[in-house]
């Protein structure tokens, strides 16, 4: 029997084999990441600065620049502690969509609320609710509604409209919420889609900033920012709209 004052040559070996290691390789271990066990701190900003830096994100996208932050297994861990987004993203489920990517943002910066077509008045509590959650709890100082060109949803509004019919299933009620945007964009010039698409966000950013009791007045405070805008598929560009 091997005690611990005489450890078997088996034993020996694989201590010394470890020994010569770290001695070998000294800096491994401290090449840990420290992310991996750092508290998550809270980042204090204004409206405007937060959209400086979504919009900056979506330059280097663009121009194919990205950088990629905070997004190894390593930058998962303190997450799991508390969570502290910049920005509540409330775009459409599409699968072309991926704020994350096309802001060029780490894990944890962006609150994401996804329904197809980005709808928000007469969504019901799950999109307005999400959104109040991330104002009330969390803090977070901006709120962007995100459309995008060749939107599905605003298609099919547009051709259902045009032919008097319905969709099957609950696809129906959905397409009806967007109806509003498509009726109130008739007439404009230019690409009638495009023009509902738009229409379709203003009518949510105008929701949120009205939105009682807790959106609407940290809007009239400056404590919070409702802005809309549209993400172009074929160039990769975010436009604020108008």
């Amino acid at each position: 029997m091997h005690t611990l004052a005489q450890p078997s040559r088996r034993n020996f070996l694989r201590l010394a084999s470890a020994a010569g290691f770290c001695l070998t390789y000294p800096n491994l271990f401290l090449a840990i990441p420290q992310s991996a066990t750092a508290e998550p701190k809270p980042k204090i900003l204004s409206p405007d600065e937060s959209l400086r830096q979504l919009l900056a994100g979506n330059q280097r996208f663009v121009k194919g620049q990205i950088l990629h932050p905070r997004r190894s297994p390593a930058d998962f861990a303190p997450l799991a502690k508390a969570q502290f987004p910049e920005a509540v993203i409330v775009t459409c489920s599409d699968s072309r969509v991926s704020p994350e990517i096309l802001f060029d943002v780490g894990i944890g910066e962006l609150f994401v609320v996804r329904i197809a077509g980005n709808v928000v008045d007469g969504a019901g509590v799950t999109v307005k609710g999400s959104t109040e959650y991330a104002v009330a709890e969390l803090n977070v100082p901006l709120v962007v509604v995100l459309g995008h060109s060749s939107c599905g949803a605003v298609k099919a509004a547009i051709q259902h409209i045009n032919a008097k019919d319905s969709l099957p299933g609950a696809i129906n009620g959905l397409v009806e919420l967007i109806k509003p945007a498509v009726t109130q964009s008739q007439g404009q010039s230019g690409d009638s889609l495009e023009n509902a698409i738009v229409q379709n966000v203003k009518n949510g950013v105008a929701r949120l900033q009205g939105l009682e009791p807790i959106l609407a007045p940290r809007v009239k405070e400056g404590k919070l920012k409702v802005v809309g805008a549209v993400y172009d598929l074929k160039s990769g560009a975010v436009t604020l709209t108008a």
